[in-house]
């Protein structure tokens, strides 16, 4: 971790799945320490998520990597007592429970704020720590519909669809982490103290909205579900081919020539009417016609190809599979590789964003369950037959 830029940076981890541990994560890439708070027997639920290998998700190596796992049981009294301990040498402390828990265990901000005054407490909850529905629970797809996204995905006149990820715990985990590299900025550079981050799923994702907002406070407009198009920006869309189909998107003007040029449609191409975007997005499905027609003939490697020549973004749509055998993904080794605990190897998405000077690594696999208890502990200031008397109780594993 020496050189990266967190490093010497300690965070305190309780959350459990997605949310708070992929923003602990995100910190643990560029060098905090980041040891996380399991509870005693399975551990983090995201261990049993998904595909398992040897009875451990896969899903948990990528999660997890570089974080050390310590086993306390927080509904007991010494649990807590644990937790103000390792808070008080913390910077940062990450939670994703439902507000009210943390206060129920006497862990309040108010509390921890006393105990150490530098401390930072990124707060990931559904609906934030405070509102009507804060005490309500909030998962990723709840957040996705409050949000606006789910209104939007799909087709007209049909269920409305989501991405098969869970995109308001990760996109909330990005927010979260931003939140405390600017409360340590705060605190480091400019002499400030600890500070909050309420972070709230529907929120982060409300904050990746663009224009909808805006346009219906301006004209009482609502954005319709639009299947693989984009509204009111034109063309860009999914054309059909011969063998499936490919995202093709000419919305810059002279971007839009070339594209018309390219599948002999200057009559479309050199129509002043169709100059700019908002000529084009009223007659959208003129064009969309005229493009889908052309690929219709032709297989996906030939338009990517004549595409590619004519200077037009476009692209096939990869499943994970194409990801993994990708050239560019390899030549930017954007996919990382970790052996596991368990001896298997693992392939993940490396740490981004690429940094020139200080990179973020992954220099650790992530733990098995209460691997670093004795370790943290002992280190925090526990001696061994303080930490034998609590593991006696079930306070620690």
């Amino acid at each position: 971790m020496a050189g990266q830029i967190l490093a010497g940076i300690r965070v305190l981890e309780l959350g459990q799945l997605i949310a708070g541990p992929f923003a602990a994560k995100t910190l643990a890439d560029f060098g905090a320490q980041v040891v996380k708070i399991e509870p005693p027997g399975l551990g983090d639920p995201l261990r049993k998520w998904r595909l398992l290998h040897e009875g451990t998700s896969v899903w948990w190596e990528a999660q997890s990597r570089n974080k050390q796992s310590v086993c306390v049981d927080l509904r007991q009294e010494d649990g807590q007592e644990i937790v103000r301990m390792l808070a008080s040498q913390a910077d940062v402390l990450i939670e994703n429970f439902r507000p009210g828990t943390m206060e129920k265990w006497g862990l309040s901000w108010e509390a921890l704020h006393e105990l150490n005054p530098r401390l930072i407490m990124l707060r990931v909850s559904g609906y934030g720590q405070t509102g009507p529905k804060a005490r309500e629970p909030g998962f990723a797809a709840i957040g996705e519909a409050m949000a606006g996204l789910r209104y939007l995905n799909g087709e007209p006149g049909r269920a409305p669809v989501r991405a098969g990820l869970s995109l308001g715990d990760t996109i909330a985990g990005l927010h979260g982490a931003l939140g405390v590299l600017l409360a340590l900025y705060q605190r480091d550079a400019r002499g400030g103290q600890g500070q909050v981050i309420d972070a709230a799923l529907y929120e982060s994702l409300f904050n990746l909205t663009e224009s909808l907002l805006p346009e219906y406070a301006a004209f009482g407009a609502v954005r319709e579900p639009a299947g693989a198009s984009l509204p009111g920006i034109a063309p860009s869309n999914a054309y059909p081919c011969k063998d499936g189909y490919v995202l093709i998107a000419g919305n810059g003007d002279a971007i839009y020539t070339r594209l018309m040029a390219r599948i002999g449609r200057d009559d479309l191409g050199r129509d002043p009417d169709l100059a700019h975007n908002d000529g084009r997005a009223a007659r959208v499905h003129e064009i969309d016609g005229a493009i889908g027609t052309w690929t219709a003939q032709r297989e996906i490697d030939e338009v990517l190809q004549a595409m590619l020549e004519a200077g037009v973004p476009s692209g096939r749509i990869y499943s994970i599979a194409d990801i993994a055998r990708d050239p560019h993904y390899r030549a930017r080794n954007a996919i990382a590789e970790i052996e596991g605990a368990s001896g298997i190897r693992v392939e993940m998405p490396a740490v981004f964003p690429l940094l020139s000077d200080n990179p973020g690594a992954i220099h650790d696999r992530a733990p098995t369950l209460g691997e670093h208890t004795d370790t943290v502990l002992a280190d925090a200031g526990l001696s061994g037959d303080q930490r034998a008397a609590l593991r006696a109780r079930g306070v620690i594993a």
